[in-house]
């Protein structure tokens, strides 16, 4: 990834459109932000420190464990291939179906379930992201995972 069209890119993409209006005006804060659903939308630091780490392009295959706002998924969708992303919360998953079609992504694929699953069904990925917190990384993941392939949790 060229990371300064990504930081390009960052630096466009307003985060605000991934915030309900109470908390718009805190968009540009670092830091965590309630999503509803006792989730929240991670610091942009974290989630470009994330996205960097995974080093992807557009050949890559992601799959993404937490779709949450969408915004981490948006950046996904900028720079890869195909994204697939998985959300346990059926009204979160939907809000970021609508905020990503209405942003014009066609490359991203949604499913709502349990995440710790992976989606075994698109397997290998290139790259796999896990945005939310796991005590230990679930086992199902390792075998979707393409040999040489990389996963960030």
């Amino acid at each position: 990834m060229d990371n300064k069209q990504f930081f390009d890119f960052v630096n466009s993409l307003d985060r605000s459109m991934f915030l309900e209006d109470e908390y718009k005006e805190y968009a540009n804060y670092d830091e965590a932000l309630p999503i509803g659903y006792e989730q929240t939308i991670s610091q942009p630091s974290l989630v470009y420190d994330m996205t960097i780490k995974l080093d992807i392009d557009k050949g890559c295959k992601v799959l993404e464990i937490g779709t949450g706002s969408g915004y981490q998924t948006v950046l996904l969708a900028k720079f890869a291939r195909e994204v697939y992303t998985v959300e346990k919360i059926k009204e979160l998953s939907w809000k970021a179906v609508q905020r990503i079609m209405d942003l014009g992504y066609r490359n991203v694929n949604f499913r709502i379930g349990d995440g710790s699953e992976g989606w075994p069904d698109f397997a290998p990925y290139d790259r796999i992201i896990v945005t939310a917190a796991a005590s230990e990384i679930p086992a199902a993941l390792f075998g979707q995972l393409k040999n040489g392939g990389r996963m960030i949790i």
